[in-house]
């Protein structure tokens, strides 16, 4: 790579870093104000958090764009706002009908909330844990004595 591709490209990662970080700073602004129902109003609050974000401009540039198309699908009516709890809670149950017959109850279990959960999507990950008993195979009684022979 020559010298002058190298600059530019440096240049044109440090433009997009100065450009979050400024944004970053105003973001205050945009979460401060008041909270409407509408895609442009939702679009200002995603915006302000990946602004504020510290995960850098790579970060920053990947949460604004997907924030941007957020935007232009709820502007066409594609993108429902129908999210919350309880329909949070139906997908997580639909997802655990592609589980196989034996697992899926214990997929619907955790999914309600039954057992043990460690960590957070902050952390990297989930985990849920549900520990079940399952009883044994019977244990096969003892053979007979043998009969007893005369002497």
């Amino acid at each position: 790579m020559h010298r002058a591709d190298r600059l530019e490209n440096l240049m044109q990662k440090t433009v997009i870093a100065a450009a979050c970080l400024a944004a970053a700073l105003a973001a205050d602004v945009f979460a401060a104000a008041p909270a409407g129902d509408g895609p442009d109003a939702r679009y200002q609050r995603e915006r302000a958090a990946c602004l504020s974000d510290p995960g850098g401009a790579a970060a920053c540039q990947t949460c604004l764009r997907e924030a941007g198309a957020a935007l232009a699908e709820a502007r066409r009516g594609q993108l429902g706002d129908d999210s919350g709890p309880q329909q949070w809670r139906a997908n997580a149950l639909r997802r655990c009908q592609a589980q196989p017959a034996s697992e899926r109850e214990l997929c619907e279990r955790l999914t309600l909330g039954e057992g043990r959960q460690q960590g957070s999507v902050q952390e990297g990950a989930i985990v849920r844990e549900l520990v079940t008993v399952v009883p044994g195979a019977p244990v096969p009684p003892p053979p007979p004595p043998p009969p007893a022979t005369p002497r």
